[in-house]
């Protein structure tokens, strides 16, 4: 799966390279996701975000425009992604359960990862998932 990540920290960016291990094909921009940025997405199926990149209705729809299907953020939170918007758009959201904002870096990446690997082989990413769109699998778990 192609995938960008925006506003990576260093710490960050070593544990989601060991967790990809080349499964995925990654850019790692360290700007953080603006209107300016946004053509770097250009191409890409997922955006990773980090740090809490404001998603807002605009930034869902420019996103969409560019190709992307999946959004999976690397915090348990999702406050800042217009959750709706994505749904309306017909975008896929994870994040990763239960982590804080202090949990150890190589979880999240780990999880950030196995995200993409569901989503690549089709299927949903179970608790993980924040769609406002049911797909059966989440129907299934209800």
């Amino acid at each position: 799966m192609k995938a960008i990540a925006y506003n990576i920290k260093p710490d960050e960016k070593e544990w989601l390279v060991l967790a990809n291990y080349k499964k995925h094909d990654i850019t790692i921009i360290a700007n953080s996701l603006t209107a300016d940025t946004l053509s770097f997405a250009t191409g890409k199926e997922a955006l990773l975000v980090f740090n809490n990149d404001d998603l807002s209705e605009a930034m869902i729809l420019g996103l969409k425009a560019l190709g992307i299907k999946y959004i999976a953020t690397s915090s348990s939170e999702t406050d800042h992604l217009d959750l709706k918007a994505a749904g309306f758009a017909g975008m896929k959201v994870a994040n990763v359960p239960l982590a804080s904002k202090d949990a150890d870096p190589k979880l999240r990446m780990e999880q950030v990862v196995k995200n993409l690997d569901q989503w690549a082989a089709g299927k949903c990413v179970g608790k993980a998932c924040c769609c406002q769109n049911e797909c059966a699998t989440i129907k299934a778990l209800k």
